[in-house]
């Protein structure tokens, strides 16, 4: 739709002119396209057309025509539309399209669509502005500031404006009085929202829901769109498309302002700068010039401006401006004949003076403070701006705050005020401190000490001044570049001879104008400069300098401590200048001025705090300490404080320690360092010292911010943090050393009880943001790698760290307190409260205000407490209860186990912490998120504890999220930072990778991963905020949720994982990536998770997942760019000797994102295909073949090509050389390098920051040693550190691609079985699938057998399932082209396997994948191998050529295999008994001779009735299946006539005998645990009988000794054999389930046995030679 399209572009151009102006992105062409088609919505700016009866008889009608398209609407549909058009004043028709046009946001913001369209209509209104704004102050009102196109820029302004080409400026001026109009129109409306709100709460009536919410949002709105109105016409002055008429108009509109409001303060800018700008000669001749001066001088009095401290300042502002016109006059000028220069200055100057007695600089200071507020508390400030304000009108504190922009735009309109009026009325500024200095000597003289009665204009003006420059650095550097200018005139001026007020005053504007080190430096020299003018004593008649400052306040400190009996004239001597003899009563703000001073030239210049620490005529520490006493006030004690704080900026050991025992000696005295003490030092400070302390809020605070400073690291500590930040033998001599009481007054004393008291939230927020930056420092210093380093190395710890020893660090470090404290119950509440809060406050809080900040600072306790709370309680707990002293008071809670259990008391975090993430704060949504993630994954929280003897319930943090409905609001606030636009993701790519966008993004994947990875198999956190509801044990998908209106956060990271791009068009991208791959790991462990498997799986398909993912898939190869460089590249160059950037960079990152993605894909597929043959759906089944196969089939369109699964496979070709570690290396010599390895994605990697502190302790131990003979020694050392720092950081990343590679490898060749196993094919079509897929794998899997196990083993498993899958039978492998290739391949498969089975990285499940490959393809060959047919002859040859080790290898495992190996491996050896036979070749049975392996086969007969009945249940049918291939091995050995003879010369029959088998009752059998074990005995019987039968017809009826052995072998087993018979005829037993078979076969062996060897007539024979024998006895 027009409006949706008009929105969608406006936002894209602001976007383009952001990228182009902040960022100078090469935007310029796609902003001018976008620019030219968006020319005439500028030119109309606001208008918008009003209702009117033709649109409303249109809309009655029921059919509207939105571009080009008739929609029939509903009567719910038109009485919204004319509820909206009546709110906006809108055209219906057009109020119909707005409304059509917000139904899809609708459902992504949660409003209605009226809420939303009132709200995309003000939206579009905003951005036009903006736009505009942002092009007109870029094109021609930047400074010097140089932007790319900003000649096109300028041009699309004079287009908009009307002066194209053109030097006549009438539609200009028109421009901007229809600018001016768009204000009042805007004022007007907002009137209207306000009485409209007001009437709702005079009716008491309870208003629709949403309706505040929209009206708050429309003036909230329009006061953007009228500032932003404000800025454009302010720009707009400057080249001159403002007339004489403009101003009249703007001054007669801002007459009739009667309010001191935000829309008010808009107008100031605009009057100041058409002022200044009128009042310059070049834009205003003479006469005009003086018409307008006389005008408005005339309507001083009959001008009745509503507000007439506006009215004021606006004749101070062009008083200033205009009285440049006469600095230097044209004396040739006709109009300035006649006038008296002289009379015409007095004048100006009184009326100047007048105006401001009618408050002038109340308005301006008012105003300045309006738009700058101090945000952080400053007590010396506050006071200071209430003393000059008085009772003047400010903004109320719930007042909207004014855009960056527009305070910048009136700071610099304020600058050059301040600047016209030093330059050009300096007489009046003299005159101003003479009648100041006079009416306060008079009122002092009369003891009036009142200071209300006082003007304060000049104190007025310097804090003017001082808003005006503060944290504008350039514009400050006004002052000091030229010291013959005005500005450092004034200074010089402005700094002798003050009054106490007008000195703090001052002091504040030279902080704001000394802001930047080079300012900053400037005023160190101005006040060094002052100081040699100066004489040693304080005389009022000096300038401000640092002599009169430290003069002054040591001074005061004498009065302090050594008071004197009379003070006559205050704290000062007594001089000759009657004013210099007043009492100051503000001598406090004075002095607390001089020390934000210096302690502001501390942090700002190095320069100034050295010349300050170097300074030997004041200890200024002593000087500060000294302020400090009882009688001095809280906030004087603050600011000196605050100044010793900032004596310790870059501090090192010997200016703490200095620090700390001042700081030590005060708690105890109460006295200044070096002062006279009136007592003896105590042991311990007064009982009630501590109490006073934390009482003074001001004081408190600052002596935090003291601490704070003092234990951060020292400036030289090099990121080892192995040095206390105190004196180790601090205050021994008093009590037990350390700063253990400092650190109970910070933590319980202020921040569990005095924060808790405050009511004033900005105090409270600050006082706490003080304490916790304190805990975090005191924190982020411990370094735990040093314990473990002192276990697991042999470096002496406790020789080489700074401390005394590695258990007085663990002990005196400030964190075991503080970790103590923060497991004290009063600390975790105020820890907890510091981290609740509301949602909307904090969203409409500026990032850098207290409460933000605080709130950040409470997040990162609770990440290091959860990051450090292990090595606490398990190693420094113990050693403290081990050392712990009466003085040593435990203060935390027994009861606590752990974080976590705090957690649990306190769960609204959970809640608070996810919709933190939806404010506008990057920062503190990250901070959330890191906390969230570590809450989540630990498994005390994600898992509730079950009671006893029951199960464990749901997760207590998964329920108060769904407790009031918290989880669809985090969840929908998640959703919408992971959704994706095409414009927004333009933007977000062309800013990188620190675009605030992909960094929450990351972020929030990171979170889900992490969560998802610690407890797979229950509902969890990442569950419930994806979308799902979750039980105990399960997750579903409720009706109304998000997830069923395809609007949740899974969903969002879905469209992701589709559509966010992967590379830049020429290169893959890592960071492009990164988010890519993340959101397809969070899918892959939903799929996998039987949790979520059918849930995901089935929402996968809906959304056609993988048929849209296919087809964007792309080949790779060794040339592939991953971030610009090539693996081919980064390979060639490490061969070369050289440093590999890939690996080294980025690069390797990049691809192994990539990897990930593709193995998730395959993994995907998989599962997809699996899935949909259990489930029975054919058609999308085929489809998914077809993917596979190439082609991706959408119902009712063409197919779309995509990779096949062979294209997939080219992956394999990436190969990542192996890197050593240099383990032997002297940085890590005698180092267990495992104390350096974690766990990440299931890789062992190296943790780089624990090796760099291993370094560094390294380094630190060589110097101690003096194992340096140089700084140069010491420096190649260290740079030898780096590069082996390098290579543990490239060993990492090849480690990680090692492993995906395998994780990619797995997933294709399981995708590969699967579609074997489950599509349907053609036979023809199957083996060709085959054939190509053997013709791909073959190569490598050959290669593979020489190093890559792992490959090896993926790439057989699949050659087995391939071959397996052949019909040998088919036409296919005939005599043909077609067949011979398909011939060559499975031979060459079968050489390959023959190979595998001895390769160097053989074992025992990859030979057995061998020997199935080879035993299918001589099964399969078999009818074709022929004796004497080629085939045969290759299969016999093959095996030979692998040499007696191919044999022995597989003997061995037939032998003493493993499991289900050495079964096949016995069915190998019998197919190649086969083959041999076949082909009459003694080779195979000659080897098994000389191995002596049918012997073995013999041997193992004997122990068959032993192993069975000794085997447990599970093991017996794999000992049955064992020996039928050892017997049916044997049986094949002895159908040859040679291999008969081996096997009987081996003892078969004793063997045999000496098993026992045939004399166990054949009615009983063996005894083995196995089901069915009667049939199974009878199956063994046969199975040996067979072998005995084979081996006496191989050997013939002539060999006379086998016959004579098989005929005793069944003389032997007559009664087995005799009932064998009468079972098989069922004669007097009972039958045996399913084995008549069996029986038949054993009653054949017998039979023919008892043929071949003529059993019956021997056993005839025998009887009548034994019955004559008998005759005759």
């Amino acid at each position: 739709m027009a409006e949706e399209d008009s929105l969608q572009g406006l936002q894209a151009l602001h976007r383009d002119l952001c990228a182009l102006i902040d960022l100078g992105l090469p935007v310029l062409d796609r902003l001018v396209q976008n620019l030219e088609t968006r020319l005439d919505e500028f030119k109309a700016l606001l208008d918008k057309k009003p209702r009117n009866d033709e649109s409303r008889k249109v809309l009655a009608a029921g059919k509207i025509t939105i571009d080009g398209v008739e929609y029939q609407v509903n009567d719910d549909f038109k009485q919204q539309t004319l509820e909206m058009a009546e709110a906006l004043d809108l055209d219906e028709v057009q109020t119909a399209e707005c409304f059509m046009g917000a139904k899809t946001e609708a459902e992504q913001l949660d409003r209605s669509q009226l809420q939303t369209a009132v709200i995309r209509f003000h939206r579009r209104r905003e951005t036009i502005l903006l736009c505009l704004r942002i092009m007109i102050k870029t094109s021609i009102d930047n400074g010097d500031v140089e932007v790319e196109g900003q000649d096109t820029l300028e041009k699309a302004v004079c287009i908009i404006i009307g002066v194209d080409g053109s030097n006549n400026y009438t539609k200009a001026h028109s421009f901007w009085a229809k600018c001016l109009k768009s204000m009042e129109e805007i004022e007007k409306w907002l009137q209207r929202i306000s009485e409209t709100l007001q009437s709702a709460q005079m009716v008491g009536s309870t208003p629709l829901p949403g309706f505040l919410e929209i009206m708050n949002f429309q003036r909230q709105s329009l006061t953007r769109q009228h500032e932003n109105l404000a800025a454009i016409c302010t720009h707009l002055i400057k080249p001159g498309y403002a007339s004489m008429d403009n101003f009249n108009a703007l001054l007669a509109k801002v007459r009739t302002l009667d309010r001191h409001d935000l829309i008010t303060i808009h107008y100031v800018p605009m009057v100041m700068h058409l002022l200044s700008w009128l009042a310059l000669e070049q834009n205003t001749v003479t006469r005009a010039a003086r018409d307008l001066h006389n005008s408005l001088m005339a309507g001083r009095e009959s001008d009745n401006w509503a507000l007439r401290s506006f009215h004021a300042a606006t004749l101070t502002w062009w008083l200033s401006e205009y009285s440049g016109r006469y600095v230097d006059p044209n004396l040739q000028d006709n109009d300035l004949k006649n006038v008296n220069f002289d009379e015409e200055a007095i004048s100006r100057s009184e009326v100047y003076i007048k105006a401001l007695d009618d408050g002038a600089l109340h308005f301006m200071l008012s105003i300045s403070q309006d738009v700058r507020p101090t945000r952080w508390y400053d007590p010396t400030k506050t006071s200071m701006i209430a003393t000059l304000l008085q009772d003047t009108s400010v903004l109320p504190p719930d007042s909207p705050q004014p855009e960056e922009f527009f305070r910048v735009l009136l700071m610099e309109r304020m600058q050059e005020y301040v600047e016209a009026y030093i330059t050009n009325m300096p007489d009046t500024l003299r005159k101003l401190k003479v009648e100041e200095d006079d009416q306060r000597r008079r009122l002092q003289i009369h003891l009036q000490h009142g200071t209300g009665e006082q003007p304060f204009h000049l104190e007025r003006f310097l804090v003017v001044v001082s808003y005006a420059y503060d944290g504008f650095p350039e514009a400050a550097e006004e002052f000091w570049t030229d010291k013959e200018s005005n500005l450092y005139g004034f200074l010089q001026w402005a700094a002798k001879r003050q009054p106490t007020p007008r000195i703090a005053m001052f002091c504040e504007m030279l902080r704001a104008i000394s802001t930047g080190e080079t300012n900053a430096e400037s005023a160190h020299k101005f006040l060094l400069e002052e100081s040699s003018a100066a004489s040693g004593k304080i005389r009022r008649t000096s300038s401000l300098s640092y002599t009169h400052i430290f003069n002054e306040l040591i001074e005061f400190q004498k009065d302090i401590h050594e008071p004197r009996k009379t003070i006559q004239g205050g704290l000062y001597p007594p001089t000759q200048n009657p004013v210099d003899q007043i009492v100051e009563p503000e001598s406090g703000a004075m002095l607390e001025s001089y020390l934000g001073l210096l302690a502001h030239l501390c942090r700002q210049s190095p320069l100034a705090l050295n010349w300050m620490l170097e300074y030997s005529e004041y200890n200024l520490a002593g000087i500060f300490f000294g302020l400090c006493a009882e009688q001095v006030g809280s906030t004087l004690r603050g600011a000196a404080f605050n100044a010793i704080a900032a004596l310790l900026v870059g501090k090192d050991v010997p200016r703490a320690t200095s620090i700390w025992n001042n700081l030590d000696d005060w708690t105890v005295t109460g006295f200044y360092v070096g002062s006279k003490q009136n007592s003896a030092l105590t042991p311990l400070p007064r009982e009630e010292f501590w109490a006073a302390l934390a009482d003074g809020y001001d004081e408190s605070v600052a002596f935090i911010g003291l601490l704070q400073a003092l234990v951060e690291p020292y400036s030289d500590d090099g990121g080892l943090h192995d040095t206390l930040p105190f004196p180790e033998s601090l205050s021994s001599s008093r009590r037990m050393p350390g700063i253990e009481k400092f650190i109970d007054f910070a933590l319980f004393s202020v921040f569990a009880e005095r924060c808790q008291e405050l009511a004033d939230p900005l105090q409270r927020n600050v006082m706490r943001w003080t304490c916790l930056r304190f805990i975090v420092a005191c924190l982020s210093t411990f370094n735990e790698d040093l314990v473990v380093f002192a276990n697991k190395s042999n470096i002496p710890v406790d020789s080489v760290i700074e401390t005394s020893s590695l258990k007085a660090y663990v002990t005196l470090h400030p964190f075991a307190r503080v970790v103590e404290w923060l497991f004290n119950d009063k600390v975790q509440k105020a820890l907890f409260a510091a981290a609740h809060h509301n949602f909307d406050e904090v969203d409409a809080s500026h990032h850098d205000s207290p409460l933000v900040q605080s709130l950040m600072m409470s997040i990162e306790v609770m990440n290091l407490v959860m990051k450090l709370q292990a090595t606490y309680l398990d190693i420094v707990r113990p050693v403290l209860k081990l050392e712990s002293t009466s003085q040593r008071a435990p203060v935390s809670n027994p009861s606590l186990a752990s974080f976590e259990d705090a957690v649990l008391g306190n769960l609204q975090l959970i809640v608070d912490l996810g919709l933190y993430c939806g404010t506008g704060h990057e920062a503190l949504t990250v901070a959330s998120l890191q906390l969230l993630q570590k809450l989540s994954s630990s498994r005390k929280l994600a898992v509730s504890p079950a009671g006893f003897g029951q199960r464990a319930g749901r997760s207590k943090i998964v329920g108060i999220l769904e407790k009031d409905h918290e989880s669809e609001r985090i969840g929908r606030c998640l959703a919408s930072l992971m959704g994706y636009s095409e414009e927004d993701l333009r933007a977000e790519l062309e800013a990188g990778p620190e675009a605030s966008a992909y960094i929450v993004k990351l972020r929030i994947l990171e979170f889900l991963n992490s969560c998802l990875a610690a407890v797979s198999n229950r509902p969890t956190i990442a569950h419930i905020l994806l979308g799902m509801s979750c039980d105990s044990t399960i997750v579903r998908v409720a009706d109304d949720s998000l997830w069923s209106a395809q609007s949740s956060l899974f969903h969002a990271i879905l469209v992701l994982a589709i559509k966010y791009p992967a590379d830049d068009g020429v290169s893959y991208v890592s960071w492009q990536l990164e988010i890519k791959s993340q959101c397809w790991n969070i899918l892959q462990k939903l799929w996998r998770s039987p949790l979520t498997s059918t849930l995901v799986m089935e929402e996968l398909r809906m959304n056609e997942l993988l048929f849209i993912q296919a087809p964007s898939l792309r080949s790779i190869d060794t040339g592939t760019p991953w971030d610009n460089v090539p693996l081919i590249e980064g390979i060639e160059e490490e061969k070369a000797g050289l440093a590999s950037p890939f690996f080294a960079g980025s690069s390797a990152k990049a691809l192994q994102c990539f990897l990930q993605h593709r193995a998730a894909f395959l993994d995907y597929e998989c599962r997809e295909l699996r899935l949909t043959a259990k489930e029975n759906m054919p058609t999308t089944k085929s489809r998914i073949q077809e993917v596979i196969l190439g082609n991706t089939l959408f119902p009712g369109m063409e197919p779309e090509p995509n990779l096949n699964i062979f294209d997939l496979f080219d992956f394999i070709e990436l190969q990542f050389p192996e890197r050593s570690i240099p383990d032997q290396h002297k940085f890590l010599e005698g180092v267990d390098l495992s104390i350096c390895q974690n766990e990440k994605d299931g890789v062992v990697v190296y943790a780089i920051p624990l090796l760099e502190q291993l370094f560094l302790l390294r380094m630190k131990a060589w110097r101690k040693e003096g194992a340096f003979r140089s700084e140069e020694e010491e420096h190649v050392l260290a740079s030898e550190g780096e590069h082996i720092l390098d290579i543990f950081h490239d060993y990492n990343r090849r480690v990680q691609l090692h492993s995906i590679h395998k994780d990619i490898l797995r997933s294709w060749v399981q995708l590969m079985i699967i579609t074997l196993q489950n599509c349907e094919f053609e036979p023809d079509a199957l083996n060709s699938f085959i054939l190509q897929a053997l013709q791909v794998i073959l190569p490598k899997l050959e290669m593979a057998y020489s190093e890559d196990i792992f490959t090896s083993l993926q790439l057989a498993s699949l050659a087995e399932t391939l071959i397996q899958k052949i019909d040998f039978k088919t036409t296919a492998f005939e005599k043909t082209r077609s067949g011979d290739f398909g011939n060559d391949r499975l031979a060459q498969l079968f050489r390959a396997s023959l190979a595998g089975i001895y390769s160097p990285v053989t074992t025992v499940e990859l030979r057995e994948y061998c020997y199935q490959i080879c035993f299918r393809y001589i099964q399969g060959t078999s009818e074709k191998a022929t004796k004497g047919s080629p085939l045969g002859t290759h299969i016999l040859n093959s095996v030979k050529n692998c040499g007696n080790h191919l044999l022995e290898v597989i003997c061995d495992d037939a032998y003493s295999g493993q499991g289900t190996c050495r079964i096949t491996a016995l069915l190998l050896l019998a197919s190649f008994v086969a083959v041999a036979a076949r082909q009459e070749s003694k080779y195979v049975l000659e080897t098994f001779v000389s191995l002596n392996f049918i012997g073995v086969l013999i041997d193992n007969l004997k122990h068959i009735p032993k192993d069975l009945s000794a085997a447990a249940a599970p093991q017996v049918l794999m000992l049955l299946s064992y020996y039928d291939a050892s017997l049916a091995l044997l049986l094949r050995i002895s159908q040859t006539r040679l291999g008969a003879a081996y096997v009987l010369n081996a003892g078969l029959f004793p063997a045999i005998r000496e098993s026992n088998i045939f004399d166990v009752d054949p009615d009983i059998g063996l005894e083995f645990d196995t089901p069915n074990a009667h049939k199974k005995y009878y199956d063994l019987m046969l199975a040996v009988l067979r072998v005995v039968t084979a081996a006496v017809i191989s050997r013939g009826l002539q060999n006379e000794q086998t016959i004579f052995q098989a005929r005793e072998f069944l003389k032997l087993n007559r009664n087995c054999m005799v009932s064998i018979f009468k079972r098989s005829v069922n004669v007097g037993v009972r039958r045996v389930e399913g084995a008549e078979e069996v029986l038949e076969g054993l009653v054949d062996c017998f039979t023919v046995l008892i043929k071949v060897t003529g059993f019956l007539e021997f056993e005839d024979s025998s009887s009548v030679r034994m019955t004559r024998e008998g005759m005759f006895s």
